[in-house]
């Protein structure tokens, strides 16, 4: 469970050169001996312990706390107290103009500490010797990303890293962590960290050095308070229904949706007595009726959605799910955050299935829910006993893709608007969705609330079911394969893909066509694609 409310709790803590954690350390000897705690939990004074032992283990290797940012304290709720420590430690030392997150986690997780520092405020704390640090920008810890970067694409690269990783170590790539456990070298030591006093990891599950890295560049992105990483986007969806919606809760939803979604909500919630109204993307009459009638808890959707790519006015359906109490949830994996950004627009939360633009390589597996500290705290007790851990090897690839992640989204946003151009005027095509064209119904919308519609068209070929298969066969640049959004362009034909389990009447419900093509393009030359495809239609 995250602990960010507590960073409060903590005193400053001077780092020390020698990287024993084992603490031992006489209370007399911190430079901030004089502080006083007092809560609900335990008061702790001048030379007091724990059970006969040390109860203040907080002096730090070197770099250690630099090298801690803000948000990845709040964003792993399993880093303990060091979460607590360096969050407390930057908000001494922040600028004036720099606002710690309110106190948004479950009250329920710790019980509140109060504290008194004795210092006068704006007094100056001096800082450890710098003579170690290894590094080109110095005390980067407090600095706002905005301040000195000015694009998401910059943003991708160094957030969570060169300003505050929490692995001691001057590589530019964020190592690997592969272990399943952490060790406590004595008794004490676990103690210090179930009572919030010591940080370190626990266990696998629980979370990683190499995960927190993702999470806050995710988080950087989105502008959100948190973000957590997990195994696949269809565990982050459904582990965030299932912790967000209460038995007896209604969901509100949208009839173009990703198929396995709408599964979950249609078979498996109706189990826990959860129920869900659902509604066309653009129809904000049947939202205000339900929004009425019942007890919403959350509206979901995705934002562009799949595979029709039909958008939702997020400010619009926000602001009147809020009137009413509900929840808003968008799905932007269709859009990334560098071409919407859900949270600015006024929603609750936002998914990613990372294994499509985020990752970016079709190579990995992954998902994220980023939003504000109580919500993902929420969702994260849940995450830790279901499990669906994301690997620490899988969240390496997850950052190593969102460093290309503006030039790749700037080049299929450009191939696919020119693209769904050629195919909207092309005699072999009957109809593009794509919500950069004037034709799409929400292409107003699109225009008001998206810097760019994504590298994804759908497509339906003036023909039939083998007419169509046809044309995906002559395709020789991309793939045949499911997913989307990464260098290499993939093509499906859903209804043989997705939908090959449904008859032909069934699909028809959902506007699945045996014509429908979906195509994501990659980061080849938009020539050789253009080529490509109007060779494969000039087949058929």
């Amino acid at each position: 469970m995250a602990v960010p409310s507590c960073d409060r709790a903590f005193l400053s803590f001077q780092c020390r050169s020698d990287p024993d954690f084992s603490g031992g350390v006489p209370r007399h000897d911190l430079p901030n001996a004089g502080v006083r705690f007092s809560g609900k939990v335990n008061s702790l004074s001048r030379g007091s312990s724990v059970h006969g032992m040390s109860s203040l283990i907080l002096r730090f290797p070197p770099n250690f706390v630099r090298q801690l940012s803000v948000k990845a304290r709040r964003n792993c709720s399993n880093i303990g107290v060091a979460q607590v420590v360096a969050a407390s430690w930057s908000n001494n030392h922040a600028s004036p103009d720099f606002t710690p997150a309110a106190n948004a986690v479950d009250a329920a997780a710790i019980a509140p500490f109060d504290i008194t520092t004795g210092d006068e405020e704006g007094a100056v704390v001096e800082d450890s010797p710098r003579a170690d640090r290894n590094v080109q920008i110095e005390d980067l810890t407090n600095v706002k990303y905005s301040s000195f970067l000015s694009s998401d694409g910059s943003i991708a690269i160094h957030a969570g890293e060169r300003l505050g990783r929490g692995i001691v170590t001057d590589a530019i790539t964020t190592p690997v962590v592969n272990t399943s456990a952490y060790f406590f070298k004595k008794t004490s030591d676990l103690i210090d960290f179930k009572e919030k006093r010591r940080a370190s990891f626990e266990y696998g599950r629980y979370g990683n050095p190499t995960s927190i890295v993702a999470e806050e560049k995710i988080s950087a992105l989105e502008g959100a308070d948190a973000t957590l990483l997990m195994a696949s986007g269809m565990c982050a969806s459904t582990v965030l229904l299932l912790a967000l919606v209460p038995a007896g809760g209604h969901i509100v939803t949208t009839t173009d949706c990703y198929r396995k979604t709408r599964i979950f909500i249609e078979t498996i919630l109706p189990k826990m007595g959860i129920t869900a109204t659902v509604i066309d993307p653009a129809d904000i009459g049947a939202l205000e009726s339900v929004l009425n009638q019942k007890k919403v808890t959350l509206f979901f959707t995705e934002s562009p959605t799949n595979p029709f790519l039909r958008c939702v006015d997020i400010e619009l359906v926000s602001k009147l799910c809020h009137e009413k109490g509900a929840l808003v949830c968008i799905d932007g994996t269709f859009a990334t955050p560098l071409n919407q950004k859900a949270l600015a627009l006024g929603a609750d939360l936002v998914v990613h299935s990372a294994t499509k633009y985020l990752g970016g390589h079709n190579d990995v597996l992954g998902g994220c829910i980023s939003g504000p500290d109580k919500l993902v705290s929420a969702v994260r007790t849940l995450h830790h006993i279901l499990g669906g851990a994301i690997n620490p090897n899988a969240a390496y690839l997850i950052i190593r893709g969102m460093k290309t992640l503006h030039l790749r989204v700037q080049q299929q946003n450009s191939t696919a608007q020119r693209i769904a151009e050629i195919l909207e005027a092309h005699p072999k095509v009957r109809c593009v969705y794509y919500p950069g064209l004037p034709s799409h119904p929400e292409y107003h919308l699109a225009k008001r609330q998206m810097t760019g519609f994504g590298g994804v068209v759908s497509f339906e070929v003036d023909g039939d079911l083998l007419t169509t298969a046809k044309f995906v066969d002559a395709l020789k640049i991309p793939y045949i394969a499911p997913s989307f959004g990464g260098c290499e362009s993939i093509v499906d034909q859903p209804a043989i893909m997705s939908y090959w389990d449904l008859k032909e009447s069934e699909r028809a419900k959902y506007g699945i066509m045996d014509n429908l093509v979906r195509f994501s393009f990659g980061v080849e030359d938009f020539e050789d694609l253009k080529a490509d495809i109007l060779q494969a239609l000039e087949s058929i």
